[in-house]
């Protein structure tokens, strides 16, 4: 099972804080650092100092970490054109050695696209389909050649497809809870489906349904499951009491809506999201000056699942 630090810095936080925890990611032996792709902050928080782009984070991460994956959960179709994003990732992959992975999403926040005058179109999915298709398609396209596409939202002639991230393939992410469309492009255009905090049942009905869809489409085992759920561990309830408060929750509600509770609690739950299918977890961590919390998870919890 492979942790990964994921994070809301949407939520509150400065480049320095995102590095501090993306170095803490890799000292600790996780496996990425990730974070969210939005410009507002979401419930009663302030959000100070302000947003940070994901992409111009992950670029400076690049340069300052050595080991880890990083990359989006997810990255909002709307946010940019596919083709400027094609060069962003790719370029950001090259800075990094070829750690990035790319997760990308149609988008859905519409307040934060009225906060910075961004379009937020009507038709989100079908747009996100188009851009799949257009991202891969220009980072595969063999050098020297040219990348053509003519669909009802994107239209581009002659590309040189350029620039070729370090890696042969950068993995794409896919994922939501949708039973029908969801599954299909996932089949057809991801690496690794990630279902965002859900119940295990849930889950697992879910992987069933992209499975299904990716043996259809030739695709077979191809996919990596993968979960995002918060984290809140201690080692004692007081400890994951003091962690809830810290970000506005409940224990209760952590316990049976993401992973919270004592190491042991944790590995438990964590075994049975393993159980339906998944083999990678992402620690939605939503203290980022809790770096002590970092080290309680590797050490007694990352421990027993290596």
């Amino acid at each position: 099972m492979d942790l990964r630090i994921f994070t809301e810095p949407q939520q509150g936080a400065t480049y320095d804080t995102l590095l501090a925890v993306a170095k803490a990611t890799e000292d600790l032996g996780f496996d990425a650092f990730f974070r969210s792709d939005h410009y507002l902050r979401m419930g009663t928080v302030d959000g100070l100092p302000g947003p940070t782009d994901a992409w111009i984070t992950l670029a400076g991460l690049a340069r300052e970490t050595k080991r880890i994956r990083l990359g989006t959960l997810m990255t909002a179709g709307t946010f940019r054109l596919p083709g400027v994003l094609a060069i962003q990732v790719a370029q950001v992959d090259q800075m990094s050695g070829g750690r990035v992975e790319l997760g990308l999403g149609a988008g859905w926040f519409e307040e934060e696209h009225k906060a910075y005058g961004i379009p937020f179109p009507k038709e989100k999915f079908a747009r996100l389909e188009e851009q799949l298709e257009i991202v891969t398609g220009l980072w595969a396209t063999d050098p020297g050649k040219t990348f053509d596409f003519h669909g009802t939202y994107y239209d581009l002639t002659d590309s040189p497809a350029l620039p070729k991230p370090a890696q042969r393939k950068i993995p794409v992410l896919v994922g939501g809870h949708g039973p029908s469309r969801t599954p299909r492009l996932a089949a057809q255009y991801a690496d690794e489906f990630n279902m965002p905090f859900a119940s295990v049942e849930d889950s697992e009905r879910q992987f069933g349904r992209v499975r299904a869809a990716a043996e259809e489409a030739g695709r077979g085992d191809a996919l990596t499951y993968s979960n995002a759920l918060v984290v809140c561990v201690g080692r004692d309830e007081a400890e994951v009491a003091r962690r809830a408060a810290a970000i506005g929750r409940e224990v209760d509600e952590l316990k049976l809506n993401g992973l919270a509770g004592s190491p042991a609690e944790v590995v438990d739950k964590i075994g049975r999201y393993a159980e339906a299918g998944s083999s990678r977890v992402y620690l939605q961590v939503l203290d980022l000056d809790d770096l002590d919390h970092l080290e309680l998870i590797s050490a007694q919890v990352q421990s027993q699942l290596s």
